[in-house]
């Protein structure tokens, strides 16, 4: 494999990037591949039927369907099995903390460091079961989950722990796979959000060694659709929740409530066909692409980074948050609206408890970058300028 990335040949690849707009908001949603968009307007122009039916087109949507499914299934290395596609992670999410079945009075750990997404479930579920909740964070200017800042929180009566696998504000990685083991050996289920992890590296859920895991399709250059991993094990905790004529042996059969859109579950094969292979070349290119951005924010006294000010891609993916003395971070995004074509965001983006009781900011939260592989180096250096006018 090339251990040089084409972004021309990659942004070719994506309709919209065919506009006088440079996206730089992709942690909130990144742009569509052209091959998805095209197999979902084959589908709905062809073959959009009830899924289950005889017929010559109805065994077709069926197959599309399945490779779909199995698609999805490949790309974290995960069972057919064991994963659920819906609406949305937060969707998901809600309905696995429907279905837990864990001991009253027991314990669960959640973290501060979150897009909301990964709390209000687990605070539903502890709701519902009657269970207490014990807060995870690290203060400034660590900022980083660790086995270590974990383990006093741990205990016996301690049945799930929950955290992200990279921060939305912060874009610093955690080892999920060492905090896996240890929220393991103290007899714990573990629930991981990779949903601003996904659309930088490779999920691979046995690797990581969690229990469940999931990711915003819409955020890794498909349609509005996410996926939820549960391992066979850990799905012995999950109560099933269809019809009861309905068949439960997977997981999609127990969470799904037929969610999983068929023009859209149809299309992932196009996502993971386009990704296959390139992954190396694509962590080099954002490493170089954060860099840039990362070089000239640090050689300011007047900027804070929030999270690591490291550009190395072992540490952090392109996602990057930052605060100006003296100016609000709106009125940073507003300027740079009125003279330029980038488009970037101000904001807490759901993770408000960490804006506000972890990181203490303003209740314009921070200035947010979100670059990933379809970005150029020419487009970040055009941030920095506006950026260095802005701020003269």
């Amino acid at each position: 494999m090339s251990e040089t990335f084409d972004v021309t040949a990659a942004r070719d690849r994506f309709p919209a990037l065919n506009q006088d707009q440079v996206f730089l908001d992709n942690a909130g949603g990144s742009q569509t591949l052209g091959d998805v968009i095209d197999s979902i307007t084959q589908y709905l122009s062809k073959t959009n039927v009830q899924l289950g039916a005889s017929y010559h087109t109805g065994k077709i949507s069926n197959t599309r369907y399945e490779e779909g499914y199995q698609a999805a299934a490949n790309y974290m290395n995960a069972g057919r099995d064991e994963i659920v596609l819906g609406g949305s992670t937060t969707q998901l999410f809600m309905n696995l903390s429907s279905a837990l079945k864990i001991p009253e009075g027991s314990e669960i750990i959640l973290s501060k460091m979150e897009h909301e997404t990964n709390v209000k479930p687990w605070l539903h579920l502890a709701d519902r079961l009657k269970l207490t909740v014990k807060w995870w964070e690290s203060p400034k200017p660590e900022l980083k989950l660790t086995p270590e800042n974990l383990k006093p929180l741990l205990g016996p009566k301690v049945k799930f722990v929950a955290c992200t696998h990279v921060s939305n504000i912060l874009g610093g990685i955690h080892d999920v796979k060492a905090i896996a083991d240890t929220v393991h050996e103290a007899g714990a289920l573990f629930c991981v959000d990779g949903v601003s992890f996904a659309p930088h590296r490779k999920v691979d859920v046995k690797a990581f060694g969690v229990d469940f895991y999931a990711f915003s399709w819409y955020k890794v250059y498909g349609p509005h659709i996410a996926v939820l991993y549960a391992s066979n094990a850990a799905q012995e905790y999950v109560k099933p929740l269809p019809h009861y004529f309905n068949s439960t042996k997977t997981l999609e059969d127990k969470l799904g409530f037929a969610a999983s859109n068929y023009e859209n579950v149809q299309s992932l094969p196009c996502i993971v066909d386009y990704l296959a292979d390139k992954s190396d070349a694509i962590v080099a290119h954002e490493e170089k692409l954060q860099t840039i951005l990362l070089e000239f924010l640090n050689s300011r006294k007047d900027i804070t980074v929030l999270g690591s000010t490291s550009s190395d891609s072992t540490v952090r993916v392109p996602t990057i948050s930052f605060v100006v003395k003296g100016k609000d971070s709106r009125e940073i995004v507003e300027q740079a609206d009125k003279i330029s074509n980038l488009g970037f965001r101000w904001g807490h983006f759901y993770s408000k408890r960490l804006c506000d009781e972890v990181l203490g900011l303003a209740p314009e939260g921070v200035v947010r970058v979100s670059m990933v592989h379809y970005n150029t180096e020419d487009e970040i250096q055009e941030l920095v300028e506006i950026l260095e006018k802005i701020l003269s």
